[in-house]
């Protein structure tokens, strides 16, 4: 607690100085500034201040106070030095002590830091110039902190800093040696860049069956995951996927996939079951219908995404024309059907055609007749001559298959000379058929029989290599396709059945 002439003394400076709190306390370093206003109210209601006001005594006695007194003198006059030896008093305390016994040397107290000799900085600064070690270890010598160091060195030496201390440029030689290790450190990168492209390509070619010469950029994401998770012993991962242009969210997911399972494992083996065992020729939309018809219910870009995983691809027709055309060798009926292949029910129009297989054992022709109904093919040869027997005896099957005498198909042909040699003729007059001929030159008039030639070609004839097989064997392959096409080969315009299969579920065959 505070005297009462401290109090009075704070008080009158307080009046004296125009009631400034701050400028007050600043000059003598006591009290608080709520105590500082609590004296100034209680002075101007008593016009004084109560003698006995400290209540009790003092905190620290006198002894304490000279001994703090004294130890601020011996020890360079610092009062955080002070305070940190002897545990006491406060600062504010210890400064009223100071003031009080020294009055003289107010304006040189020094709070928290110690005071140095010029001769103290410029032997520090001269250090710091010349030094051969870190400034650190300069500043630690002398007993201050590094910037202190500095701040010394811009008293006495300005902001320029002095010649040995600027950055002198290298040397020639140093400078070419420094080139020349950048540029092996270039060339290593580049080296493990190649490494890296020639490791992914390695991989790709092992785990993926791409070939060597495969665009790295051209994978898809789940095929770089593949290749990345491959790798991961050897490379770091920011590293591969920069290679391979693979964002770091992309490759977590498939992982994450990867790891789960796929979900499509049995569809995948119910596809390829399928697709094998119809000649290779299904699309998506036909192996869809086959996955629903085995109660398993899959979009078609699911399909087409699975066909593409699992190399199921279908061969593309190869443009190949045969021609029968010998000329106006008879009058030409008129074309009848007029490119309207629709037909209500079975036996209304028949469209035939002869069309040509050439392999390594020789050339082979087919001759079939083809009903609009449903597409179901009624009869057909196979030879190895396009001659009137060939398209004679295939008309003498189908006219077999007529069994009401009320059926007066009309049959369709181009204008070959098998339709119009005498043999023919008198078949269609005796079974009462109709005839119908397509112009001349004109292969979209028979479209429908086309059709059904390009997808038997499609699907059997161009996929497969025929020079082991013989005349006889390729024919029986044909015929075997034919009666695979009939009762199994589903078509969507049929619901999804065969044309056996439609003309059962609709009653007309047993």
């Amino acid at each position: 607690m505070y005297s009462y002439e401290d109090r009075i003394r704070a008080v009158e400076l307080y009046i004296k100085l125009g009631k400034r709190v701050g400028p007050t306390i600043r000059q003598l370093g006591y009290p608080t500034k709520n105590a500082l206003k609590d004296w100034y109210r209680e002075y101007q209601q008593r016009l004084d201040l109560p003698v006995g006001y400290a209540g009790r005594e003092p905190k620290f006695s006198q002894a304490q106070k000279t001994a703090a007194i004294e130890h601020y003198l011996a020890h360079d006059r610092c009062i955080a030095a002070t305070m940190r030896a002897l545990g006491y008093p406060g600062r504010g305390t210890l400064t009223a002590w100071v003031r009080e016994a020294l009055p003289e040397a107010r304006r040189t107290i020094v709070v928290g830091q110690r005071r140095y000799s010029e001769s103290v900085k410029q032997a520090g600064v001269m250090e710091l110039c010349t030094r051969q070690k870190g400034a650190q270890a300069v500043a630690k010598k002398f007993g201050v902190c590094r910037p202190t160091l500095y701040n010394w060195k811009n008293q006495l030496l300005g902001l320029e800093a002095p010649a040995s201390m600027k950055h002198t440029p290298e040397s020639p030689q140093a400078q070419e040696r420094e080139a020349l290790e950048h540029q092996v450190e270039a060339l290593r990168r580049e080296v493990r860049r190649l490494r890296l492209e020639q490791d992914l390509l390695n991989k790709a070619n092992d785990l993926l069956k791409k070939g060597l010469g495969v665009d790295l950029q051209l994978l898809s994401n789940r095929e770089k995951t593949l290749l990345i998770d491959a790798l991961r012993e050897h490379y770091g991962l920011p590293e591969l996927l920069a290679q391979l242009g693979l964002a770091r969210s992309s490759y977590f997911y498939h992982r994450a996939r990867a790891e789960a399972g796929d979900k499509y494992r049995q569809v995948r083996q119910s596809i390829t079951e399928i697709f094998e065992s119809n000649h290779r020729c299904y699309g998506y939309r036909r192996l869809q219908a086959s996955l629903t018809r085995q109660d398993v219910t899959i979009s078609e870009k699911v399909v087409q995404r699975l066909m593409k995983q699992e190399s199921l691809i279908v061969a593309k027709p190869k443009r190949r024309r045969y021609a029968s055309y010998l000329g106006e060798i008879s009058p030409a009926p008129e074309n009848l059907i007029n490119r309207d292949f629709q037909a209500a029910a079975p036996n209304e129009k028949w469209l035939t055609d002869v069309t040509e297989f050439q392999i390594p054992a020789g050339k082979v022709y087919l001759s079939p007749i083809i009903d609009c109904f449903d597409g179901l093919v009624v009869s057909w040869t196979i030879g190895t001559s396009p001659d009137a027997e060939l398209v004679n005896t295939m008309l003498d099957a189908a006219i077999e298959t007529v069994t009401e005498t009320s059926d007066r198909p009309v049959v369709h042909s181009d204008r070959g000379g098998h339709y119009r040699w005498p043999g023919w003729l008198s078949r269609m007059s005796n079974a009462n058929l109709i005839r119908s001929m397509s112009r001349k030159a004109c292969s979209p008039d028979n479209a429908a029989c086309e059709g059904f030639f390009g997808r038997l070609k499609t699907e059997l004839f161009y996929p497969r290599d025929w020079k082991g097989n013989t005349i006889e064997q390729f024919i029986e392959a044909v015929d075997s396709y034919i009666r695979w096409y009939n009762e199994k080969r589903i078509k969507i315009s049929l619901g999804a059945l065969s044309p056996i299969e439609y003309r059962q579920s609709l009653g007309l065959v047993a």
